[in-house]
């Protein structure tokens, strides 16, 4: 299994389960500075058309084109269907953010063979390991 900064610098597409459209949000500023650092956001959220300057989707199996990493911010009840559904697209790797721990989903993503990471937040992960995509 890869480490989270692994992850990261391998990654150059996140789906962001749970992106708002709510600037005062944590899932709204998270991926917003990731995508200022050069990773390319695709939203998924039902209940908007576009986030970020990107088309958003009502699900992950709507998305047309391969992702790198599903990056949930959704309650951990939650987590176990977005890690089934991140599986089921061939996600190589899911993250849950700060505060989510599910024990279920871990299970999945270790049975799908995916990299896991739990309760922590990209852009910590992010800056703390330097890491930009930027030229």
């Amino acid at each position: 299994m890869r480490t989270a900064s692994q992850i990261l610098a391998d990654s150059a597409v996140i789906a962001v389960v749970g992106a708002s459209r709510d600037p005062l949000k944590a899932a709204h500023g998270v991926p917003l500075q990731m995508q200022q650092h050069g990773w390319r956001i695709i939203p998924v959220n039902p209940t908007v058309d576009e986030l970020f300057g990107e088309r958003a989707y009502k699900s992950l199996a709507e998305i047309p084109h391969p992702v790198d990493l599903v990056d949930v911010f959704r309650p951990a009840a939650d987590a176990v269907q977005v890690v089934r559904d991140a599986a089921a697209i061939g996600a190589p790797a899911v993250w849950l953010q700060l505060g989510i721990v599910s024990a279920e989903a871990r299970r999945i993503a270790e049975e799908a063979g995916m990299d896991y990471v739990e309760d922590r937040c990209l852009i910590v992960e992010r800056a703390a390991a330097g890491l930009t995509r930027l030229a």
